[in-house]
C-alpha cells in the first residue's frame, strides 16, 4: 500500500522531509552521466537498423542518424522518468527520483518536457542555470522551478 504525499494546505505544495534533499546535487550529476552512457548504448541497435534501411533506401534513411540520439533519449526519459519508478535508470542507481510539488505523479509528457527544457536552457545559458540550485530552497534547477518539480531521495 502506498501512502500519498503530505500536502501543505496553505500553499498546495508537497511537504519535503528533512533528509530528502541530502546529497541530491551530486547524485543528480552522476545520474546524468550514467543516463547518457545508457542512451549512447541504446542508440547502437537503432543505428544498425538505420544503416541497413539506408542501404535499402539508397541512403535516404541515413538522414535519421541526425536525430537518433534525441529520439532515443526522449523515449528513454518518457518510459523511465515518466513511468512507475519516476526515475531514469541512472537516477534509480543513484537513489533519487523526480517528484511534482503538487504531489501528483510525473507522466511521460511532463518527463519529456522536463528533458527538453533542460536541453534548451542549458544550450542557451550553458552552466549558469546550474547555479540556480545553489540558491533554491529545494536544490532545484531552473527547469524544475518552471515545471513545479524537484529531485529528492527515493
Amino acid at each position: 500500500m502506498t501512502t500519498s504525499p503530505t500536502i501543505d494546505n496553505d500553499s498546495g505544495q508537497r511537504v519535503i522531509a528533512p533528509g530528502e534533499l541530502d546529497g541530491v546535487r551530486v547524485a543528480r550529476s552522476l545520474a546524468f552521466i550514467i543516463d547518457y552512457v545508457i542512451v549512447a548504448v541504446l542508440c547502437l541497435p537503432f543505428a544498425l537498423v538505420i544503416f541497413f534501411l539506408g542501404i535499402l533506401t539508397l541512403g535516404l534513411a541515413w538522414g535519421l542518424f541526425a536525430i537518433l540520439p534525441i529520439l532515443v533519449a526522449l523515449l528513454y526519459i518518457a518510459l523511465t522518468m515518466g513511468g512507475p519508478a519516476q526515475a531514469t535508470w541512472g537516477m534509480a542507481f543513484m537513489g533519487v527520483k523526480v517528484r511534482r510539488l503538487d504531489g501528483q505523479r510525473v507522466d511521460p509528457t511532463l518527463a519529456v518536457l522536463h528533458a527538453v527544457l533542460f536541453w534548451f536552457i542549458h544550450s542557451v545559458a550553458l552552466i549558469l542555470p546550474l547555479f540556480v540550485s545553489l540558491f533554491s530552497s529545494k536544490k532545484r534547477l531552473l527547469h524544475d522551478i518552471l515545471l513545479g518539480t524537484y529531485v529528492g531521495r527515493a
